[in-house]
């Protein structure tokens, strides 16, 4: 079968990949939509060590089920499902306490077995989700990026920081607006974004911000007034460039929480007299609980979150060229999806 291959630093090419054996506990799905991440943007240019090549990348992914392996339901063959890729033991002190998504012996599908890059991939039996009839894979890949905004607002949101009633998401891309819609469903009443790319700013205010502003300091100003010359409560930080990270403090209340969950830069220089003196939160937010990822799915099928328009599936022969163009710098397209041809 077919399949994306990464081979390091932008070297990327389709070619011949062994094609998945079911096993006990699992299933065969044939990707019909797998969505390019930010993150495996950044994997593709080798700037993320928990990708080690040669690689068939793809997390974000749904499609039909062509094998169950023993001990699963066998009406999942046929069905058109989304796939959870993130899987825990279950059974260390961090899964016992909630913690799914920090157990030390997490796995995730791209990562640590081939991903949705490929005509046939292999998932847990326990991780994939029949969709609604009428409800396509698209919608359904669309669940992982929004479990992580689920995540990050619930993280936003958690004990400790009071009334939250103004928030600032700096990003406007697939997670930046993923958070935005999270935040905003979640119940907070004024979510602003900041995006230098106008159209990235118009599908922001499409999908429920208040307002979208180009900078960091435009944001400030037309907030000033509202906060009471204080700042916001919550920032969340979906790029996370140094520059966002400094303008994310700039823009918090003293007492104000910060999400942290854009992977850009490793390395941060910040100045923390303010971070001391402002009892900013600093928190940081990776992936997402199973309920994370359910209540994404939730939402997507009842046609209460998305991206608007999607955009039509591409042929994985168009795949290096795809990551090749994402890489050259921002544009008004929000998901590359991605899907082999299978049989």
């Amino acid at each position: 079968m077919k399949g994306i291959v990464w081979h390091g630093p932008e070297q990327m090419s389709v070619e011949e990949v062994p094609r998945p054996t079911v096993e006990p506990g699992t299933v065969v799905v044939r990707p019909t939509a797998t969505g390019i991440c930010g993150s495996e943007l950044e994997g593709y240019l080798g700037r993320m060590g928990n990708r080690t090549p040669p690689l068939v990348m793809g997390h974000e992914f749904a499609g039909t089920v062509t094998e169950v392996g023993e001990g699963v339901d066998e009406g999942l063959l046929g069905r058109v499902v989304a796939v959870n890729p993130l899987s825990s033991d279950g059974t260390c002190r961090l899964c016992r306490a909630g913690l799914t998504n920090l157990c030390p012996n997490r796995t995730l599908v791209g990562i640590h077995s081939p991903g949705g890059f490929a005509e046939y991939t292999l998932a847990p039996a326990q991780n994939v989700y029949p969709l609604p009839d009428g409800v396509e894979a698209r919608t359904g890949a669309l669940a992982e990026p929004l479990a992580n905004g689920v995540h990050v607002a619930r993280l936003g949101l958690a004990d400790g920081l009071g009334e939250v009633e103004h928030a600032v998401v700096i990003g406007g891309g697939t997670i930046g607006l993923m958070c935005l819609q999270a935040a905003v469903l979640d119940g907070i009443p004024e979510v602003h974004v900041v995006e230098p790319v106008e159209a990235r700013r118009g599908q922001a205010l499409s999908l429920g911000a208040a307002a979208a502003h180009e900078s960091g300091e435009e944001a400030g100003l037309a907030l000033e007034e509202r906060t009471e010359g204080l700042g916001v409560d919550l920032v969340i930080d979906a790029v996370g460039a140094e520059a966002t990270r400094r303008a994310a403090l700039d823009l918090l209340r003293p007492g104000g929480r910060v999400v942290l969950i854009g992977l850009h830069d490793d390395e941060t220089t910040l100045g923390f007299h303010g971070v001391v003196r402002g009892q900013f939160d600093l928190q940081g937010s990776y992936a997402y609980t199973a309920e994370d990822y359910e209540q994404a799915l939730e939402w997507l099928v009842e046609g209460k979150a998305g991206i608007g328009e999607l955009p039509p599936v591409l042929p994985l022969e168009e795949g290096p060229g795809a990551f090749a163009n994402l890489v050259a710098g921002p544009s008004a397209q929000i998901k590359v999806f991605l899907a082999g041809s299978g049989e």
